[in-house]
């Protein structure tokens, strides 16, 4: 049912999500499926890293692990933006375009009163992508 299967990932944040990543895992063992954490960074210094190469780096690090925790094979695609704070679910969007995703596992934190005025990030994608999202909270 799925071939490729996208993990957005921020490493400030990674203890939230590993409920994510096990399912996008799951997933991928029962369809066969390839798995990609995506992380999107800013060219700038920043608290993660100080340069795009150097949050590469961390990213492929991080999906190292998790590959050894979850014995699958898991890709790392790291996303330049000028803002990610904006670009965001642009460069989400535009990262599952270039790997061919068909299924889009993310994480989420219970809704509280701002979702009801915005939506969240995942929500956000969810509602205006033409792909499946699986929102994890």
């Amino acid at each position: 049912m799925f071939k490729t299967i996208l993990i957005p990932v921020d490493l400030a944040h990674v203890d939230g999500m590993q409920r994510s990543i096990k399912l996008a895992a799951d997933f991928a063992r029962l369809y066969d499926a390839s798995l990609t954490l995506v992380g999107v960074t800013a060219g700038t210094p920043g608290p993660m890293a100080h340069s795009p190469e150097e949050y590469r780096e961390k990213l492929e690090a991080f999906a190292g692990e998790q590959s050894i925790n979850f014995a699958l094979p898991i890709k790392a695609k790291a996303m330049l933006a000028h803002d990610p704070a904006v670009d965001l679910d642009d460069r989400i969007r535009a990262a599952a375009e270039e790997i061919g995703a068909d299924l889009i596992v993310m994480a989420s934190h219970v809704p509280g009163f701002a979702e009801h005025l915005f939506a969240s990030r995942a929500g956000y994608l969810a509602a205006h992508s033409s792909l499946s999202v699986f929102v994890v909270r």
